[in-house]
């Protein structure tokens, strides 16, 4: 029977509960809420977070004013036609009553029908501005072609709602480079990871053996892991230089690839590039996982095995695979998790080219949301990438049915 936990014994993990919360849980809800916003710093009227319009007082009198003094410079040229004159003059007082009805409207937020009215009011007096002009042409008009950058910006007074609901997750559904990357990221995760488990495993295995020098074995396999991601990516990026890189030219020679110049400059070859790294890269992080699980499989029973008369194959299908289901699954899934994830290796190498060949989901995200900085729809991103390894981390504790979370 299980012991409840008391009071007292809980107020010794509250720190931790406080650590998850701030580090883990909070980036994440703030992730999520950016969902539901067309976020995007390089626009102002989509800069912040808000369900309402919002209404900037001084942006709207200092446009305003600007459409009241080119009407008056421009009326100052139809001194001598009378009909253009009493127009001017009409425009003039309209921009006047424009300006003194908007100049009431609170600096913030403000109604749907207060930006209704605003938005058809500005229409309306642009319009006529802009048939005073057609009207009554004249080559001394000095700011004909000025105004209507000015109700540009008069419009932009109003900040509407960035709210769009679930809109952004519909958007995902149409989005073909959101799923060419999601191709990409499958393809070098998939590749990637067998590669490693294979190398990996049999890594540990030798590792696993008692023979004179397995300290140094161990510690020089060890190195390409403890080498940083972006120093891994750059060193390996100059071994694929088209024209001092001896891996390219290597490749060149077993007629693997056409030229040297053709391994960073086509899509297989950048990829199959990026794979090779990550599989020099982290080979012995699976290693040293399936290390740790061959280290505590009872040896009595490879002495046993090896009395009745079974081979090494049959002893390592029946007796260390079996055993070693559990650290194969926290490798595995690690690794897949971490190769989902890329960013790091990927940037530094190729940048997600040539051409998008090679760009992942975290690229995506990444340029979506710092190049663009369109926060709202590189959340969205953020999200779709959250329920794929969440559905990955899923299927892979189902399929090896192996729960190392129950420590029962």
């Amino acid at each position: 029977m299980k012991k409840k936990m008391t009071f007292r014994q809980f107020l010794f993990i509250v720190p931790l509960l406080v650590i998850v919360a701030v580090f883990s849980i909070w980036p994440i809800l703030t992730s999520f809420s950016y969902t539901f916003f067309d976020y995007q710093l390089n626009n102002t009227q989509k800069s912040k977070l808000s369900f309402h319009s919002a209404f900037s007082t001084a942006a709207f009198k200092e446009n305003s004013e600007y459409v009241q003094i080119f009407l008056n410079d421009d009326a100052g040229v139809t001194a001598n036609d009378s009909a253009a004159a009493k127009d001017f003059a009409a425009a003039i007082a309209h921009a006047q009553a424009y300006a003194k009805q908007f100049s009431a409207l609170p600096d913030g937020e403000i109604s749907a029908q207060q930006s209704r009215d605003f938005t058809d009011a500005t229409a309306k007096l642009q319009a006529e501005v802009s048939a005073l002009y057609q009207k009554h042409p004249n080559p001394q008009y000095a700011n004909a072609e000025s105004l209507p950058k000015i109700f540009e910006e008069l419009n932009k007074s109003i900040a509407p709602s960035n709210f769009i609901g679930l809109r952004g997750y519909q958007k995902i559904l149409n989005d073909s480079r959101l799923f060419a990357a999601l191709g990409h990221t499958l393809y070098f995760t998939l590749v990637s990871v067998a590669a490693e488990f294979i190398l990996g495993l049999g890594l540990a295995l030798i590792m696993n053996r008692a023979i004179r020098g397995i300290g140094l074995i161990r510690a020089n396999a060890l190195i390409p892991w403890a080498i940083p991601t972006a120093v891994s990516a750059l060193i390996w990026s100059y071994l694929y230089d088209g024209s001092n890189g001896i891996i390219s030219h290597i490749f060149a020679e077993m007629g693997l690839i056409s030229s040297p110049q053709t391994m960073m400059l086509t899509g297989p070859g950048a990829m199959s590039a990026a794979i090779l790294t990550d599989v020099w890269k982290t080979t012995p992080y699976m290693a040293l996982l399936l290390l740790a699980g061959l280290q505590v499989i009872d040896k009595g029973l490879y002495e046993s095995s090896s009395i009745d008369g079974a081979g090494k194959l049959q002893t390592f299908f029946r007796i260390t695979l079996p055993l070693l289901k559990p650290s194969i699954l926290v490798a595995v899934l690690f690794r897949t998790l971490d190769a989902f994830r890329v960013y790091d290796l990927i940037a530094v190498l190729t940048g997600g080219g040539p051409g998008g060949s090679t760009e992942t989901l975290s690229i995506y995200a990444y340029k979506t949301m710092f190049s663009q900085t369109n926060f709202g729809y590189g959340s969205v991103i953020v999200m779709f990438m959250f329920v794929c390894v969440l559905i990955i981390a899923t299927l892979f504790v189902k399929v090896l049915g192996a729960n190392v979370l129950n420590s029962d």
